[in-house]
């Protein structure tokens, strides 16, 4: 039986693809015009390529460090992630070097009266802390347009899911965190300047908020989790006053032994100070949990996608 994809879902899947390419290109924009003329060692791709371009005695540039790592990185993916892992990195694999590459031509002198010639600015001392904070900036926003587009930037992300392969009980987040603080280190003794290396890491501090902020921030939605002996009349004022319903889950107090409902209830920002409003005025006494949602689809929220 043939899957056909409807008008709907083809646009769907355009609009993704415009997102991994914007998100990859401004990846690898920021990355070219911020990062790399200031050695600027923030973990990932790029900052393995700054420390081997030190290391190593071959007058290369880092965007073709860049561009062997990241396709030898996607090769490994494709050997041991599947297929699937490899669609995702793909678009990305291909658009974030050749936008590096291409801005990289641009951080010169002679180019468009050196707009992007940072390091020749009359204003030296500031433009660095600038380099490292719109480098974050651009890097975060291209990486979280890459996620909402549902692809993948790759790079030692194939490391990191190879090391949690190892060892099973090791989250991918976790060393994919002591991946990029190992290249952070390792910049720190090559480079032999603890200036740039600080900046480093606040571009980095920098771009983890931001995809925070740009991804998982985006929805602006909330989950709670409310224990109280009034549920019923808490569950008929949030379905009045803030127009949302909740689910009840029966469960047993662990310390009392006594059986509890317990309310769980979605909802936006703007309902967020209404809703303890509500609590609060029914049952000071109520023991409340509140969330962070990525996502929520259904009704009274955004279809499902």
């Amino acid at each position: 039986m043939k899957f056909k994809l409807s008008k709907k879902d083809i646009l769907h899947e355009i609009r993704n693809l415009i997102l991994i390419i914007l998100g990859s290109a401004i990846l690898g924009m920021g990355t070219g015009i911020f990062i790399v003329p200031f050695d600027l060692i923030t973990g990932g791709v790029s900052g393995l390529s700054i420390v081997i371009q030190k290391i190593l005695p071959f007058e290369l540039s880092v965007d073709f460090y860049v561009t062997v790592i990241t396709w030898i990185l996607f090769l490994l993916g494709l050997i041991t992630m599947g297929k699937g892992f490899a669609l995702k990195t793909l678009v990305s694999s291909i658009v974030y070097p050749l936008a590096l590459s291409l801005s990289s031509m641009l951080v010169n002198a002679d180019v468009l009266n050196g707009f992007f010639y940072l390091k020749g600015s009359s204003y030296q001392d500031i433009s660095i802390l600038l380099a490292a904070i719109f480098g974050a900036l651009c890097i975060g926003a291209g990486c979280a347009l890459t996620f909402i587009g549902g692809g993948s930037t790759g790079g030692v992300d194939v490391i990191a899911f190879l090391i949690c392969k190892l060892f099973k009980r090791l989250k991918s987040s976790v060393a994919l965190f002591a991946i990029d603080a190992a290249i952070v280190v390792m910049g720190m003794f090559v480079l032999n300047d603890l200036v740039i290396s600080l900046l480093g890491i606040l571009s980095a501090f920098i771009f983890a908020i931001v995809v925070d902020y740009v991804f998982i921030g985006s929805s602006k939605a909330f989950v709670a989790q409310i224990i109280s002996d009034k549920y019923e009349e808490i569950n008929r004022a949030i379905i009045e006053r803030i127009d949302r319903t909740s689910t009840m889950i029966n469960a047993i107090g662990g310390y009392t032994g006594q059986p509890k409902t317990v309310l769980i209830v979605s909802f936006t920002i703007n309902q967020y100070s209404e809703l303890i409003s509500i609590i609060h005025s029914l049952d000071k006494k109520a023991f409340v949990t509140i969330s962070s949602a990525h996502e929520i689809n259904g009704e009274g929220f955004s279809s499902i996608k």
